[in-house]
């Protein structure tokens, strides 16, 4: 500095310490940081509003899934603030209608969160997703997970804009500790200052201190808009690419969801089931279902189901079918419209009252389908080596046998029978798995029924004896006759003309009939074949891709 211009300083500075300063003056100066550091606004770190209750959920959720805090583990190493992330990405699944906080009440460090909730949010494909997540945590936070790669994706599209938001963040901090720093010299400007003539003079040093700290506050400020006008920039330029993979990312989340949704149903898990089914028990659940030996006939098992039940609705029990002419008898029920035309007069009433005792009145006849089934209902399901053999569309006939027996489970629930799986191989493999009408059908045991595979070579005499004898006893039991047999196999065998004669004896005594599915081998329907000697109804299965080859049974059984 030259000489000239430090005696220049020095007069200045001589001419503010002689100068006297108010407190107002100094107060006026500092007013607008004053209100900065006294009412800063609140800054939220998710941008999903949520409750008490939403968050309680999220917690027992997140501590619940092992898979969750993976992720989120995960994530952490290589991105900030990703947990929060999470949080917002499963609200926003949980709540049926999702809001999210304006982006001014954000923490600036997460606007990169906000704008990947709002992407996900805002996509195609986000409401239909929320049709089978919105109040069920387990199913939200599959959604979640299910949307893993697309968040890596978006984090890393976004980095850079990650750094100018933590920039912004250090940058906004800054302004806010200048702004306290204000006040704090305020404070001690007034604390030092002269008040004995009522003006409150501030001394110089108290004075330039308030100076020089308005000073770096308007440089904080000024530093922390024009980052956050950078970091609004980058977030700009990585928003194109967040939305589209959201896009991918919702889309797929749904998929995901609604394949599992389609899963559980498929093998008979209700909603309502579900819905009570703890967080890891259900987990547990789906992974079986999705690795488990049928996994891959869900869709056929399904299938099944659908048709019985609407082979169900079909079916009429002690009334009146299809219409196929008049007859004459007493059922008002099926009255011809003529008949109670006689009603109208008054002098016809006696005749219509004495037709009526007579059982002569004009009735519409018709036929219907009758059950006569009421004991167990029994499938008998051959898992020889054969069974495994894939036939039109890859489905084995293990698969097809197996989904056709679940229906038959159904049935028997839905009458209130008992229902019995035997899987059967050759003569020293068997397996016996007993659903009683008053007890759940655990959807566990129904998987081990459905997945055990003996192998080997056929018995029919093993599986028969036992699905007789399990006749005899529910008739000493409770007296009940007339069950169902259904024989699955793809194989003909032989038996014993003693066997043979005990076995006729009781269908006989205890009323039952068998019913015999020939699965991917005509011969074995052929009627010289023992199957065919067997049972009361057999018919051959060629085509694997039908389910309603045995839609009549649904009707009969």
């Amino acid at each position: 500095m030259r000489p000239r211009d430090q005696d220049q300083v020095e007069a200045l500075s001589r001419t503010v310490e002689e100068t006297p300063i108010k407190l107002d003056e100094l107060t006026s100066r500092a007013g607008k940081w004053l209100g900065l550091s006294t009412a800063a606004p609140e800054r939220h770190t998710t941008a999903v509003v949520a409750d008490r209750f939403d968050r309680i959920t999220w917690r027992d959720t997140y501590a619940q899934s092992a898979g969750l805090r993976e992720l989120a583990e995960e994530l952490s190493r290589r991105h900030d603030h990703t947990t929060d992330l999470l949080t917002d990405a499963f609200l926003a699944a949980y709540k049926a209608r999702p809001r999210l906080r304006e982006r001014a009440e954000m923490d600036p460090s997460r606007l990169v969160n906000h704008q990947v909730i709002a992407s996900l949010v805002e996509s195609p494909d986000s409401a239909e997703l929320r049709r089978d997540t919105a109040g069920d945590p387990y199913a939200a936070a599959m959604a979640v997970l299910a949307q893993a790669t697309a968040l890596r994706r978006m984090l890393e599209h976004s980095r850079q804009a990650q750094e100018q938001a933590e920039q912004a963040k250090n940058a906004q901090r800054a302004a806010e500790g200048a702004a306290t720093a204000v006040g704090e010299a305020l404070q001690q400007a007034a604390d030092e200052g002269d008040w004995s003539d009522g003006g409150g003079t501030v001394p110089a040093p108290a004075a330039d201190a308030v100076h020089h700290a308005i000073e770096a506050a308007d440089a904080a400020e000024a530093a922390a808009r024009q980052a956050a006008q950078t970091a609004a920039q980058a977030l700009a330029a990585a928003t194109p690419g967040i939305r589209a993979t959201a896009r991918t990312a919702a889309a797929k989340a749904a998929a995901a969801v609604r394949e599992e949704t389609a899963l559980m149903r498929a093998w008979g898990v209700g909603p309502g089931e579900l819905e009570r089914m703890p967080y890891d028990r259900r987990a547990r659940l789906a992974e079986r279902l999705r690795t488990g030996r049928l996994a891959q006939w869900a869709e056929l098992i399904g299938r099944f189901r659908q048709m019985a039940d609407g082979e169900r609705a079909r079916k009429v029990e002690n009334t009146a079918g299809e219409l196929v002419g008049v007859t004459l008898g007493d059922d008002l029920s099926r009255v011809i419209p003529s008949e109670l035309a006689g009603l109208g007069v008054p002098e016809l009433r006696a005749v219509f009252a004495a037709r009526y005792a007579a059982g002569e009145l004009m009735l519409y006849d018709s036929q219907g389908e009758q059950t006569t089934g009421r004991g167990a209902i029994i499938a008998c399901v051959d898992t020889s080596h054969s069974m495994y053999e894939a036939g039109p569309g890859g489905i084995t006939r293990e698969a097809w046998a197996k989904a056709c027996a679940l229906a038959l489970l159904d049935q028997a629930r839905h009458a209130g029978r008992d229902f019995v799986g035997i899987l059967f191989s050759a003569a020293d493999k068997l397996q016996v798995f007993r659903f009683p009408a008053d007890r759940p059908a655990g959807i566990a045991r129904v998987i081990d029924f459905a997945e055990t595979f003996l192998g080997g070579g056929t018995s029919y005499q093993r599986p028969l004896t036992a699905a007789g004898e399990l006749l005899e006893e529910e008739f000493n039991d409770t007296a009940r006759t007339r069950g169902d047999i259904v024989m699955l196999t793809d194989d003909d065998c032989g038996v014993t003309e003693e066997w043979m004669r005990g076995w006729n004896d009781a269908k006989h005594r205890l009323g039952f009939r068998v019913f015999g599915l020939a699965i991917g081998a005509p011969r074995v329907a052929e009627a010289d074949s023992v199957l065919d000697a067997l049972c009361d109804n057999l018919r051959s299965v060629e085509d694997l891709t039908d389910v309603h080859t045995a839609a009549d049974l649904f009707r009969v059984i």
